[in-house]
């Protein structure tokens, strides 16, 4: 049980650094005025609802093999 924990708190702080740095590449780009800019912009919009969505699947899939996993435990 620990050990979950502790992976989503990993998890939990890896997808926010990514999005964190993610916000400030977007905005030096913007700063500077890159050709990339409208990229990066769209890239960061599509990190903020992708990274989190990825990461909620993550954990129902790990619940839903972790429960299979008892069950088949208990049947034994």
């Amino acid at each position: 049980m620990k050990i979950m924990k502790k992976v989503k708190q990993i998890l939990a702080l890896l997808g926010a650094v990514l999005l964190v740095g993610m916000y400030i590449l977007t905005l030096i780009s913007g700063i500077l005025a890159t050709p990339q800019t409208g990229n990066l912009f769209r890239a960061c919009i599509y990190c903020t609802v992708t990274v989190p969505c990825l990461l909620y699947g993550f954990e129902l899939i790990y619940r839903v093999l972790k429960k299979k996993q008892e069950d088949t435990e208990e049947r034994t």
